[in-house]
């Protein structure tokens, strides 16, 4: 996916009950007692980096994005300055700035938008201290109707020549087994799964198309970013959404949602490398 210029914290939060529960899944099994510094690599609107903090009350807490919008909101959150907040993109963010070795480092839903994380995750992890986790979560919807659809749609867009490129590179989100190989090279032990969410959206009818509203704050961030006029971007959501309702149906309980996620939790061996 191509990288997004401009988030809008409010439309992202709109599913912060479904958003929130895989971030909950992956530390779940991250089995740090004590650790003395934790970085979130991609820490978003920072609700879930202050709950770091609170699991964790005496670690330093770092949290890293590059989006200007979810950090001021972030730390418009934090009264008690709990979290040092950093604005930097992952391709170029040095785990050295932090000062020390990282105890644990966690990345979730960030990677799908880095194209060359797998090329990354080695750097990291050699920051991280010797007994240290690295805990990652990345989408695996990728071949959905709700990706699909996008780009269908953007390849018959007068402007699919600007549109499609942005909409590449989910080819650099491996199966569950590549995330295995990676980290176990790297000497780390490994626990990694995947999961499909059954999401069931707007139970109560409040909105026309949950779908889209869902992708609004995610997969169609870069299209909207393409296309600035309203006229332009008015067609083109409508053309997606009718899409979306087509293969998202509403049933009198809700909207089904279909989401796999993958997941892996790495720790580093205990001996110094």
């Amino acid at each position: 996916m191509g990288r997004v210029e401009i988030w809008d914290p409010e439309q992202y939060a709109k599913f912060n009950d479904h958003r929130e529960r895989p971030f909950a899944d992956l530390m779940s099994r991250v089995g740090a007692t004590a650790p003395g510094l934790v970085v979130d690599l991609g820490c978003g609107s920072g609700a879930l980096t202050r709950a770091l903090g609170q699991r964790w009350p005496l670690a330093r807490i770092v949290g890293v994005d590059s989006s200007a919008e979810m950090l001021d909101r972030a730390r418009r959150s934090d009264r008690f300055e709990r979290v040092e907040w950093v604005r930097a993109e992952a391709e170029s963010w040095d785990p050295a700035s932090v000062g020390a070795p990282i105890d644990v480092l966690a990345t979730s839903a960030l990677l799908q938008w880095v194209p060359s994380h797998r090329r990354l995750i080695p750097g990291w992890i050699d920051a991280i201290a010797p007994g240290g986790w690295f805990a990652m979560q990345v989408p695996g919807n990728f071949g959905a109707p709700s990706h699909r659809l996008l780009r269908e749609v953007a390849a018959r867009s007068p402007r699919a020549g600007e549109l499609v490129p942005r909409l590449r590179g989910t080819e650099s989100v491996g199966e569950p087994a590549a995330y295995v190989a990676l980290l176990a090279e790297l000497g780390c032990d490994v626990d990694a799964w995947e999961t499909t969410y059954q999401h069931l959206l707007d139970p109560a009818g409040d909105q026309g198309q949950p779908v889209l509203e869902w992708t609004k704050g995610t997969a169609l961030l870069p299209v909207l970013d393409v296309l600035t006029g309203d006229v332009e971007r008015a067609e083109f959501v409508r053309a997606y959404g009718e899409e979306l309702s087509r293969a998202y149906p509403r049933a009198p309980f809700g909207t089904l949602f279909p989401f796999r996620r993958i997941f892996a939790v790495a720790r580093t061996s205990d001996r110094q490398r």
